[in-house]
């Protein structure tokens, strides 16, 4: 029933809803009917035999796209929570592997190094916005990503992030205006990755995940471990748009469930943010 209001608010045609479904025409409507007298609200207008959102169905569709993904992805044994916390994971046949799990955010506070919890005290003392002078001294360290319809695109790198540290400051200027690339592992699996950039445009906050994943350095071929944490914060660009600010440090621990310590031996020594410990003036 769900797959056929998210079909049929995507294509708002009866007939190609029905095509894409493999359904009939009865069904889709029993389906649609079902769920409005359920909800007992409308989740379409019809006019003139041309279907359109209800405000009701606006409201409703996000979270049925959000229900199928989880639903898919968790059934592929991709899913599932550790202390209420999310973990995603994905491997491919040839071997690339990509894991992610929510963290409680207190864990930046006991952190040998102190970048991600100044950058937590500068974003708060610059209220998101990524012009303010208290954000100044942390941002050479940030990326700065839009929200667009063709997804999320970087509009900001910072010269002495981990992404330019991987990838070399040439390389990685080349990954600015561009999309961030699907990952493998099917449309749901991508629907999940982006659920924490959703999180944070929704509720404005922060929230901290650890990632272990194969990343290539030199050679597209070139797979390399990486292990690090990744804080995103809700911002705003001067004209009060959202920006979605991103710091990412090298993971000093594994705190994804069922990984081994031995992925931080695995990745390459030199990627480390030359955080000066003295810069950190809200550590003091």
């Amino acid at each position: 029933m769900i797959r056929s209001f998210t079909m049929l608010a995507q294509t708002l045609n009866l007939s190609r809803a029905v095509r894409e479904l493999g359904s009939t025409r009865q069904t889709v409507r029993r389906h649609i009917a079902t769920l409005e007298e359920t909800m007992g609200v409308p989740l379409f207008v019809v006019e003139d035999r041309q279907y359109r959102l209800s405000p009701q169905g606006e409201l409703a569709l996000p979270e049925a796209k959000e229900i199928l993904a989880r639903g898919k992805v968790w059934v592929q044994g991709k899913s599932y929570h550790v202390a209420g916390m999310q973990r995603l994971a994905h491997i491919e046949p040839d071997g690339w592997c990509f894991y992610q799990q929510h963290q409680p955010l207190n864990s930046i506070w006991t952190d040998r190094s102190p970048f991600l919890r100044e950058v937590h005290r500068a974003w708060a003392m610059s209220g998101g916005e990524i012009e303010h002078d208290c954000l100044s001294h942390v941002r050479p360290y940030l990326m700065v990503y839009r929200d667009t319809p063709s997804g999320w695109i970087c509009v900001e790198l910072g010269e002495r992030s981990f992404y330019a540290l991987w990838f070399g400051w040439t390389d990685a200027r080349s990954s600015i205006g561009r999309p961030i690339a699907e990952f493998p592992g099917g449309t749901e699996f991508a629907t999940m990755l982006t659920l924490p950039f959703r999180d944070i445009q929704t509720t404005r906050g922060t929230r901290l995940d650890q990632i272990a994943t194969l990343i290539p350095r030199g050679q597209p071929d070139n797979l390399l471990p990486a292990t690090y944490e990744r804080l995103l914060m809700g911002g705003q660009f001067p004209d009060g748009s959202f920006a979605l600010i991103a710091a990412v440090d090298r993971a000093r621990e594994i705190r994804i469930e069922g990984l081994d310590s031995q992925l931080l031996d695995r990745m390459p020594s030199d990627v480390h943010l030359d955080f000066d410990p003295g810069l950190a003036k809200y550590e003091r």
